[in-house]
């Protein structure tokens, strides 16, 4: 789950270069008894063991924490793309020059890099990346805006720079959110006063230059400008004698960078009704997570992405089976696993401007994200969804049996940040199912396989397979509700 950066594990690593690969041989033709429609499974049951493989795979050490962009990102696609051909799901990715379709869609990229260390500009001030302040996330190679010194149950005014102080009390939130609320809010960039909790990033920031985000082959990542600064304790004392209002300039030249690729993975199930076909169920993930992270204290420094999210892969992966193990749906059902949300959204941002089908022709999306674990917050094999209060399609899915109820962390914002919310401010009704919040191992070396709930994961999926199922035979199309569309 992006929650827009892996704040204070981040460390750039170079675009992995594309390997080389060989032509794909052009699939033999089926035969006719092997076209014919499956007969109706037993059961339609999740298997745990499954679940378990998937996750065993994804989030193992060999994948090196699937960092967007990478090798082992490609390498996580090519496992997705192997299990979906096996299911028997048509592949619907790029086209070769012999006109063989693959599962996997390429995605461009290009990532500009900062020729030297930006720098902080307050008034007739000026403070350097790596000495008065550090740059930590810069969206854009400069941004500015008015001050706004915040404190706590401020608005944040959009377009301000945002200036905090982090609290330490026990009713005050994790740092991460302390942060990330103000850019939430419409705030262009957040400077955080010098404080203990963020000394040690303080320093591990102040030895790297800072990464400017991937480019995507004309297609955007849907962040603003957002940048954050920390300061030490000279550039704190200057904010503090600022006043509201006074101009902020957070900028750095710039050089050309790397190339290279992230990648998509996109399978088909073709509808089965000649006229409801044309309509589509989007069921997604993404498979990226955040890589390995060589300042990570203790000698772990793999993030395995086990619950982010090797579980919503593997959710769509179970998906994918028990739908084509059966009579096919009467709509066409996608089952698409995206690049590089950790670092923007990239994949899914290709995907919309390079989509399978007209986006008017998605009727739903249902993006999975970290159901690894039970949330305490719900009742015990609950699930819960992002933007209940937006649409009607969560209500309609409990009524169909689906043991999911309205997301518990309103507060979080998790609607919007995860791939769904790309697809939704295109207007395509797009919600993440998920069954946790940010446990201490997001985004940690720790979020790997031992800490996830096979059982839950099983029975979680379980419950969802009969309600898709339902609505990729309905003539039931979603909605958003009066004034809650993006």
């Amino acid at each position: 789950m992006k929650r827009a950066l892996a704040l204070l594990l981040f460390v750039p690593l170079a675009l992995a270069q594309t390997p080389a690969t060989k032509k794909p041989a052009t699939p033999a033709k089926k035969s006719a008894a092997a076209t014919k429609k499956a007969a109706k499974p037993a059961d339609l049951t999740a298997l745990e063991r499954n679940v378990r493989g998937h996750l065993e795979f994804l989030a193992s050490d060999a994948l090196q924490g699937r960092r967007s962009a990478t090798r082992d990102e490609q390498i996580a696609g090519a496992y997705m793309a192997s299990q979906l051909r096996q299911f028997g799901v048509e592949p619907a990715g790029d086209t070769d020059a012999d006109g063989n379709k693959s599962y996997l869609q390429r995605v461009p990229l290009k990532q500009e890099q900062f020729a030297e260390a930006p720098t902080l500009t307050l008034g007739a001030s000026t403070f350097t990346h790596g000495k008065e302040m550090a740059v930590i996330r810069a969206r854009t190679a400069s941004v500015s805006g008015p001050l706004q010194k915040l404190k706590p149950g401020d608005t944040p005014q959009r377009g301000a720079v945002a200036y905090i102080h982090l609290g330490e009390g026990a009713n005050d939130g994790p740092v991460l959110n302390q942060i990330m609320a103000p850019l939430r809010g419409g705030a262009a960039a957040v400077v955080v006063a010098d404080a203990a909790q963020i000394r040690q990033r303080f320093a591990a920031a102040s030895k790297e230059m800072p990464e400017l985000p991937l480019q995507a082959g004309g297609a955007q990542g849907g962040a603003g400008p957002s940048s954050i600064v920390i300061l030490n304790a000279d550039a704190t004392a200057a904010f503090e004698a600022a006043t509201d209002g006074a101009t902020v300039t957070i900028a750095g030249k710039t050089k050309s960078g790397t190339e290279g690729s992230t990648w998509n993975v996109i399978g088909v199930l073709p509808g089965s009704d000649p006229k409801q076909a044309k309509e589509v169920i989007l069921l997604s993930a993404h498979m990226d997570h955040v890589g390995v992270n060589p300042n990570a204290p203790g000698d772990d420094k793999i993030n395995n992405g086990a619950d982010d999210d090797a579980s919503g892969c593997a959710a769509v992966l179970e998906l994918a089976r028990k739908l084509a193990s059966g009579p096919r749906p009467k709509r066409t059902v996608y089952f698409v696993t995206f690049g590089s949300e950790e670092r923007g959204g990239h994949g899914a941002q290709y995907f919309l401007a390079n989509p399978p089908v007209p986006l008017t022709d998605i009727a739903a999306n249902l993006e999975f994200e970290m159901i690894g674990r039970p949330d305490p917050k719900v009742a015990a094999e609950t699930l819960w969804l992002t933007g209940w209060e937006r649409t009607n399609l969560g209500p309609e899915l409990a009524k169909m049996g689906a043991r999911i109820v309205a997301d518990p962390h309103p507060d979080q914002n998790f609607f919007m940040r995860s791939d769904n919310f790309a697809l939704a401010r295109r207007g395509v009704v797009a919600q993440t199912v998920s069954s946790f919040g940010l446990h201490k191992e997001y985004h940690t070396p720790a979020d790997e396989v031992r800490h996830i709930d096979f059982a839950h994961m099983a029975r979680s999926i379980n419950s969802m397979l009969e309600p898709v199922l339902w609505l990729a035979n309905s003539t039931f199309k979603p909605d958003w509700l009066p004034g809650k569309k993006p």
